[in-house]
């Protein structure tokens, strides 16, 4: 017998990912100190700047990676949206210790 919730023709079951979570789940707590680190990094230079619209992108994307559908089907573009965030997060940050090698090694 099944249970109240579910049907015999239910296609949810078959189709719902039992692991939707992981992905974005990575990426957020790997990006997440990064942003609020950013964040702060650039309200102390009044304001976002140049770099305003990737701290945008990332948080946009990191929100989207959570909030796409938990079909099976969808793994892959939650996957790349994560991946993309995650890269935008980290963006501003390797820019800097960049900058700071190329400005130490005269």
């Amino acid at each position: 017998m099944l249970p109240d919730d579910v049907q015999p023709n239910d296609t949810r079951t078959r189709l719902a990912h039992p692991t939707w979570w992981k992905t974005p789940l990575v990426a957020s707590l790997l990006g997440l100190p990064f942003l609020v680190l950013e964040y702060h990094w650039f309200r102390s230079q009044d304001g976002l700047d140049a770099l305003g619209g990737v701290f945008y992108w990332s948080t946009g994307l990191l929100a989207l990676s959570w909030a796409l559908p938990h079909r099976r089907s969808l793994r892959t573009p939650r996957i790349l949206t994560a991946g993309a965030g995650l890269g935008c997060v980290l963006l501003p940050i390797l820019f800097a210790l960049a900058l700071g090698a190329a400005m130490t090694s005269n």
